[in-house]
C-alpha cells in the first residue's frame, strides 16, 4: 500500500499532512466528509502507475490538524486545494473528487480560478439540497452531541460510516476511516463540519457549472445510499455532460469496487494506459 501522508505543510487552516506517489502527469485526489485521503488508498498504486499522485487530509480531517479554532467549511477548503496546488508547483492537474472534495475542488476552479487538465467528479456534494436526515439532525443539535462519551462517540462514527456502504470493507478499513475521530480533538472536529455545513457554499457556483473550462466525468455509485444517484444525473445535467453509473456500488466505489472504478475511469480516458489493479 503506497498511501501515507508522512508529509507535512503549513497552510493558512492549520498544518496539512500529504502524501505523493509515481511519476507522470500529476493528478490530485480530492477526499470529502467524513472521511481522510486513505479513503483512496485502493486507488494510488495503479493510479501511480500512470500518475504523480498527490493526495492530503483536508484541515480538520484525518492526520491534518484539527484546531478548534479554524474554521474548516467548504469555503476554506476550496482555498486550502488552491494553496495545496500551488505548494506542489502544480498548474493543471488532472483531479479526482469524491464526496464534498467535488464542491471543493469545484469552488476553487470556479471561484478562484484554478486551472485543471479534466475532472472527475464521483458521488460528489455539489448541488443543492444536500444532506442525510441525520446530517441535518446533528447539525441542529450540535451541542448535545459534542460532549457525548467517546464510546457512545466511537459507535456512532463507525455506524455513520457504514451507513455510507452498500458493500463489505475489511476492519482494517473501518478502523484506519474511524480512528482520526477518535482522539478528543478529532471528536469535536467531527461534529464541528456538521455545524460548518452550508449549501451557500454550492450555491455560490450553481450557475457555473456550465463553464467548466475542462473536460468533465460524472461517475456515481448506482446504489448510493447517501446521495442518490438522481442528484448525480442532476449535477451532470448541468454541466451538460452524461453521467456514468457503477452498478452495486454505493457512495464509496473507490472502497466498494475499486476494479471497476478503474476499468470505468481507463475507458473515459483517451490517453490513459490500462490501469491495473492491486
Amino acid at each position: 500500500m503506497l498511501w501515507n501522508v508522512n508529509q507535512k505543510t503549513e497552510t493558512s487552516a492549520g498544518t496539512v499532512a500529504w502524501g505523493s506517489a509515481g511519476e507522470g502527469p500529476p493528478l490530485v485526489l480530492a477526499h470529502g466528509w467524513p472521511w481522510s485521503s486513505f479513503s483512496w488508498h485502493r486507488m494510488i498504486l495503479p493510479l501511480s502507475r500512470a500518475y504523480t499522485v498527490y493526495w492530503y487530509d483536508m484541515p480538520g480531517f484525518g492526520r491534518s490538524a484539527k484546531d478548534p479554532e479554524q474554521a474548516t467549511g467548504l469555503d476554506v477548503q476550496g482555498l486550502i486545494f488552491k494553496e495545496m496546488l500551488t505548494y506542489w508547483g502544480l498548474e493543471s492537474p488532472s483531479v479526482f473528487a469524491h464526496d464534498f472534495g467535488g464542491a471543493v475542488s469545484l469552488r476553487a476552479h470556479l471561484l478562484h480560478d484554478v486551472a485543471y487538465n479534466d475532472l472527475v467528479l464521483m458521488n460528489v456534494v455539489a448541488v443543492s439540497p444536500w444532506g442525510s436526515e441525520f446530517f441535518d439532525h446533528v447539525s441542529r443539535h450540535i451541542d448535545a452531541f459534542t460532549p457525548l462519551p467517546p464510546h457512545i462517540h466511537a459507535a456512532i462514527v463507525a455506524a455513520y460510516i457504514r451507513g455510507a456502504l452498500v458493500n463489505e470493507i475489511d476492519e482494517h478499513e473501518l478502523h484506519e476511516l474511524v480512528s482520526p475521530w477518535l482522539t478528543p480533538e478529532g471528536q469535536a472536529s467531527f461534529y464541528k463540519q456538521f455545524a460548518a455545513a452550508d449549501e451557500r457554499f454550492t450555491d455560490e457556483f450553481a450557475d457555473r457549472l456550465n463553464a467548466i473550462a475542462c473536460p468533465v466525468s460524472v461517475i456515481w455509485g448506482e446504489k448510493d445510499p447517501w446521495i442518490p444517484i438522481a442528484r448525480g444525473h442532476q449535477l451532470a445535467g448541468a454541466i451538460g455532460v452524461q453521467l456514468h453509473p457503477l452498478e452495486g456500488a454505493g457512495h464509496m466505489p473507490q472502497l466498494e469496487t475499486p476494479r471497476l472504478l478503474l476499468d470505468l475511469i481507463t475507458s473515459l480516458s483517451d490517453t490513459l494506459p490500462e490501469l491495473e489493479g492491486n
